[in-house]
């Protein structure tokens, strides 16, 4: 299928065409924002006793109530980092991580560029926090891209998980941004189905595990084209 061919949507003859992608999986391997964390609990061993106190009421919250116990890890994770703390750590991670070998899917990124050569307004839907996100795709040479991800706030004892742009909240996101389709997405989780149902052209599957690529072609059928990215 082509990708790079003209679809209808509401308005379109007045405005580019909309290709939206997927940030984890897709452009970025692995988690961004699990990596960030992660290197927070190395770099203040203080934090990983925190997480040893709390282990015997987040290990039964991470089976009963998983993204309460997800927010309590990110909260502990950050305690402390207020908001000029918080952008600094990010600028440092993402400058490090943009120049690790392999951190990022080659194709996915040429594919990003293709589209914005041909004129389509790219948006990124992630559920990576937004600045982080941002500042990846920066060091990227990649500034002028749209990013819709997730959020953090400011609270009394350091950042902290306000809104998770996860699943379905991706395409509410987009409509909150004044989004009423788009042409094309690239996702590789399952859980983007309704990214996916919305694209007018093409919904492209990246790298899928088996049980996503059978779960996907069942809802979207022959609409869904799967690519296999390095």
């Amino acid at each position: 299928m082509e990708l790079m061919a003209g679809a209808d949507l509401p308005g379109a003859c007045a405005m580019p065409r909309v290709v939206v992608f997927d940030f984890d999986g897709v452009l970025h391997r692995g988690d961004a924002f699990v990596l960030f964390v992660r290197e927070r609990y190395r770099r203040a061993p203080w934090r990983l006793a925190g997480l040893l106190l709390c282990l015997p009421w987040l290990v039964p919250l991470l089976l009963v109530a998983r993204p309460r116990a997800i927010r309590a890890l990110i909260h502990i994770g950050l305690w402390g980092m207020r908001p000029a703390r918080y952008l600094a750590a990010v600028d440092a991670f993402a400058m490090r991580r943009a120049r690790q070998p392999g951190s990022f899917i080659r194709e996915g990124l040429r594919t990003l560029r293709r589209h914005q050569c041909a004129g389509a307004r790219v948006i990124v839907a992630t559920g990576c926090e937004t600045t982080l996100a941002k500042r990846l795709l920066e060091e990227l040479g990649l500034p002028d891209v749209e990013v819709i991800g997730s959020e953090l706030r400011a609270g009394w004892f350091g950042m902290r998980a306000h809104y998770h742009n996860y699943g379905p909240r991706k395409a509410q996101a987009l409509a909150r941004a004044g989004l009423a389709g788009w042409h094309v997405a690239y996702t590789d989780a399952a859980e983007d189905l309704p990214l996916l149902r919305s694209a007018a052209e093409c919904a492209v599957l990246v790298n899928p595990a088996p049980k996503t690529r059978r779960r996907l072609e069942r809802a979207l059928g022959t609409r869904l084209r799967v690519v296999h990215w390095a």
